[in-house]
């Protein structure tokens, strides 16, 4: 996906340096990893920091099946000929746009190999297919994310990639600043916005094995936007957030019990 020339900055808010570090790392061309949960804002951040520094912004969900050529590029049959076709790192290589890899270790790690040239001081994509290798143009930057408390031993970052980035790490903002950008997001009241981060940091203090996740700022605002549509604040919470979290029928009467504690069957 290729993001140009938004009219108004994505709703961010810095929580705490990570503008500053994102900044500087942008500016001395080092390769930036953003650790953190699902949901916790990481990829708005990125959308944010591209409209600030005023680049183009390339992003590719990564997936198991995503290859090197997935990337960097391949040659197509197109009319009765064949030609190449540079991938979404390469374009970004070439124009200089931000690329941002979101969840890098779902690729296969022989995938993530090609990226170390581009990370270091050199810069530089080889493609081995044309036998070429391309410099980075000026203003290209390279961001990866990945949630370490999800990851498997065997799927997480080599050392080797890791000590090539500048790492930030993200977590779920303070209370009065998410209640903020439910607010933000969703147009919802501040008292509202407020029972649903309540309910979210008592799912957050959970240990249970059922759950796949905790419940993340995103999901709080997808339950906020479903009670503008005029469903009740219980129903959008089961929905938008008991139903994701959860196939464990026990965990998830857990959850609807909660739900009906912190949350009022009806808006005022």
């Amino acid at each position: 996906m290729i993001e140009r020339g938004r009219r108004s900055r994505p709703f961010y808010v810095p929580v705490s340096t990570e503008v500053a570090v994102f900044e500087a790392a942008y500016r001395q061309g080092l390769s930036i990893l953003l650790k953190g949960p699902t949901g916790c804002g990481k990829t708005r951040f990125v959308e944010a920091m591209a409209h600030d520094l005023d680049r183009p912004l390339i992003t590719v969900s990564c997936h198991d099946d995503l290859t090197t050529a997935d990337l960097v590029g391949r040659y197509l049959l197109r009319g009765g000929e064949t030609e190449w076709v540079d991938g979404p790192l390469t374009r970004a290589v070439r124009e200089g746009a931000i690329c941002y890899l979101d969840e890098v270790v779902e690729a296969r790690q022989d995938t993530t190999v090609v990226l170390h040239p581009l990370a270091d001081h050199r810069r530089r994509l080889p493609i081995e297919r044309l036998g070429v290798t391309v410099d980075a143009a000026a203003g290209f930057g390279l961001v990866v994310s990945y949630n370490p408390g999800y990851q498997s031993v065997l799927k997480d970052l080599k050392d080797s990639t890791r000590q090539r980035m500048v790492a930030i790490e993200f977590g779920y903002p303070a209370a009065h600043v998410e209640e903020g950008i439910v607010v933000a997001e969703a147009g919802v009241s501040a008292v509202y916005a407020a029972d649903l981060v309540r309910l979210a940091q008592a799912i957050r203090r959970l240990e249970t094995g059922g759950l796949r996740e905790v419940a993340s700022t995103r999901v709080l605002i997808a339950a906020a936007r479903l009670t503008t549509e005029g469903l009740s604040p219980r129903v959008a919470a089961r929905a938008a957030i008991a139903g994701p979290l959860t196939d464990d029928p026990v965990v998830s009467r857990g959850l609807v019990e909660m739900i009906d504690i912190y949350l009022p069957e009806f808006l005022a």
